[in-house]
Parts: C-alpha cells; structure tokens; sequence
C-alpha cells in the first residue's frame, strides 16, 4: 500500500512539473509577443522601463507566493521605484502597460521555473517543443493568407528572423545555468544591463524622445535600483566574526 501511495505521489508530482512547464511556456511567449510589439511599434524605452521593473514584481511574488520576508530598506527601494511607475503614468496620461506586461511576465516566469526545479537546459527543451507546433502553424496560416513574408528560403529575411530565435534562446539559458554559479549581487547587476542598452538604442539609435517625463520617472526607478542593489550587496558580504583574536606567545 506504501508502495503504491509512493508511486502514485510521485506521478502526480511529474503531472504538476509538466502542467508548470507548460504554463511557463505560455507565459514566456506573451512576454516575448509583448517585447515585439514594443520595439516594431516604437516603445523601446517603455519596453526597458519594464524589465528595470522586473526584479521588484519578482520580490514581490516571493514576498506573497513563496513567504520571503525583506528588509525595511528594501521595501523603500520597492516604494521607490513604485513612485517612478506613478509618476511616469500620470505623465504620459495612461498606465505603461507594455513594461508591466513584461514585468509580470518575466516575474511570474521565474518563479515557476524556481518552484518547480528542473535542470535548465531539459526545461528551455520542453518549452521550445511545446510552442514549436504552435509557432509552426501559426507561421503556415501566414503563408496561406498572403500576408506572411517570411518563407522558407534562404533568403536574408528568413536567416534574420531564424537568428532573432538563436539570440533569445541562448542568453535564456546562459542566465538560467549561470544564476547558480554567481553571487546573487553579481546577479542583480547583471539584470540591468539589458533594459540600460535598450534604452540607450531608443534614444540614439531609434531617436525615441526622452522627455521630463521619462527623466524624473527614470530617476526614481534608478535610485530605488541603486539602494536595492546596494543593500543585496551588503547582504550577501559574508560576516566577519566579532571578538579580537588573542596572539599567544610562543
């Protein structure tokens, strides 16, 4: 009977890991939609605010749905940074929905891939296969309604937009087998290099106005990243034991 409850409780654990690889699947496809719409419709810098915004929407979560608790000066950073969302919604006369989308997202992404624990490459597999057909399809449909221009061919545009899945795929799975290998500090930082050169791309590449608006929300937003990162910093230092050390004579 043991034998059987044991069986039977580890087939609905594998149940519950295929059920949250495929959630993760879709929600990492929507971030991605988002992130395109984005940047084919000229919201690069709205697209950086929200992965700037990522790391607190992922305090949060583990906050509410995995029972960390922060400390108070971390919060501050969170309420900081909230005060720059704010601030850049009422500026711009509407809630910046493409970064949220992208925080969220990305944020509840993370937490199902911590929650469930799988070895990063099998997992980035599994998802990839489940969007595959999907994406195959979708792309077929295109073709047939005369509205698609990417084809089969070895063409620049096919081998360009094959790329764009390359580059994506790879630092995914770059992130996921070296967040385990570095300090979580180091993490951090790293995490805000990405938003950092979309940003400067919108303003000098695509020439995407970076108005008062942007500048005063942008400054809160860095201000709450700079004191949270600061203070994960000082966290994450390991501690000196007290006391002083007694030299014996020899």
């Amino acid at each position: 009977m043991a034998i059987f409850k044991n069986e039977f409780n580890v087939h609905i654990q594998r149940q519950k890991k295929a059920l949250s690889l495929v959630a993760a699947s879709i929600i990492i496809s929507i971030n991605w939609l988002t992130y395109i719409l984005a940047v084919n419709q000229g919201h690069i810098l709205e697209a950086g605010l929200g992965y700037y915004i990522n790391p607190f929407v992922s305090i949060l979560l583990a906050f509410f749905i995995l029972k960390e608790r922060f400390s108070k000066g971390e919060w501050l950073a969170i309420f900081i940074v909230s005060l720059g969302v704010i601030y850049m919604s009422l500026g711009v006369g509407h809630i910046p929905w493409l970064a949220l989308t992208l925080a969220v997202t990305f944020g509840v992404y993370g937490l199902i891939k911590k929650t469930i624990n799988i070895d990063a490459t099998y997992a980035l597999a599994v998802e990839t296969a489940v969007l595959a057909p999907i994406a195959l399809l979708y792309i077929l449909y295109l073709n047939a309604s005369g509205v698609n221009t990417l084809d089969f061919g070895l063409n620049r545009d096919t081998m360009f937009t094959m790329g764009t899945g390359v580059v994506t795929a790879i630092p995914l799975l770059l992130f996921a087998l070296g967040a385990v290998k570095i300090p979580l500090s180091l993490t951090g930082l790293l995490q805000y290099i990405g938003p950092t050169l979309m940003l400067f791309i919108g303003i000098f590449l695509y020439g995407e106005s970076f108005t008062a608006t942007h500048q005063i929300a942008y400054g809160f937003i860095w201000a709450g990243l700079i004191l949270y990162t600061l203070l994960r910093f000082k966290a994450s230092r390991p501690r000196r034991p007290k006391g002083k050390v007694k030299l014996t004579d020899d």
